[in-house]
């Protein structure tokens, strides 16, 4: 009788056992993804870093040109369209 019922507990650990190798290689699956996708993210960071900058870049020549050019005041502009009717 003591020999059936360790013949079903060595069965049972023997499936709790292949349940955590189970576990195991679906956990080892998910973590390789997701490494997978964080790299895919940073390149895309690194790809959107650099486009930033560029444009930074841009914005802060164009603020450069703007600030250059001398414009009349409102007022003045107002003036001249008046006067000109």
């Amino acid at each position: 009788m003591w020999f059936y019922v360790l013949i079903c507990l060595c069965l049972a650990l023997i499936g709790v056992v292949g349940m955590q190798m189970l576990y195991m290689t679906y956990f080892d699956r998910m973590d390789k993804e997701r490494k997978k996708y964080i790299r895919v993210l940073e390149k895309r960071c690194s790809a959107l870093t650099s486009r930033l900058e560029s444009a930074e870049i841009k914005i802060h020549e164009q603020e450069l040109l703007f600030d250059s050019l001398e414009f009349e005041s409102d007022d003045e502009v107002w003036a001249d369209v008046i006067d000109d009717r």
